[in-house]
């Protein structure tokens, strides 16, 4: 009985290290997300640089989507900026969320860096970032044609990130 007491702190050891090895192995930007395969979260919200125009989910369906939560707060969106831009140029259809943000921000940012989002939408209590989970800016949601959410991606999007992660996917909704 007193060799078992003593094996116990080993045996607790080699748990908590098999557990924190593992963890040495898995993608950061791998959030696992509840609302993958589910509709887009309901919103009514302003348009970014439309005054008076409110945006719903209804505005994002009729075709596939980058959802891409930014923010001019965000060091990491202003890195991820020019590669939305040159996405956007291919034709990529991308629908911006301005995240806990101020709107006067928002629009000389846009301005200033181009704007790449086929409608923005103005979220500034964080309303629909706290419905999508987000945990903080940049995020990125493959959303289908029937509003169906599909993939999430957290982190800056580069070009080997488009190429290797996101080009394909996006491909694919827009074939179905």
């Amino acid at each position: 009985m007193k060799r078992a007491l003593l094996l116990l702190p080993l045996v607790l050891f080699l748990g908590v290290a098999a557990f924190l090895y593992r963890g040495l192995f898995l993608d950061p930007a791998e959030l696992p997300s509840a609302l993958i395969g589910k509709p887009f979260p309901p919103f009514s919200l302003p348009a970014v640089e439309e005054p008076g125009r409110t945006l719903t989910v209804e505005d994002l369906k009729g075709k596939p989507a980058l959802v891409n939560v930014w923010a001019t707060w965000c060091v990491s969106c202003k890195v991820e900026h020019p590669v939305l831009n040159e996405l956007s140029r291919r034709g990529v259809n991308i629908v911006g969320v301005n995240y806990k943000d101020d709107n006067a921000s928002a629009l000389k940012w846009l301005q200033e860096f181009h704007d790449p989002y086929r409608l923005n939408i103005r979220d500034e209590q964080g309303s629909l970032g706290l419905d999508l989970g987000v945990y903080g800016a940049p995020e990125t949601f493959l959303v289908d044609k029937h509003g169906i959410i599909r993939h999430k991606f957290v982190g800056v999007i580069d070009e080997r990130v488009w190429r290797e992660q996101l080009a394909a996917r996006y491909q694919e909704l827009l074939d179905e």
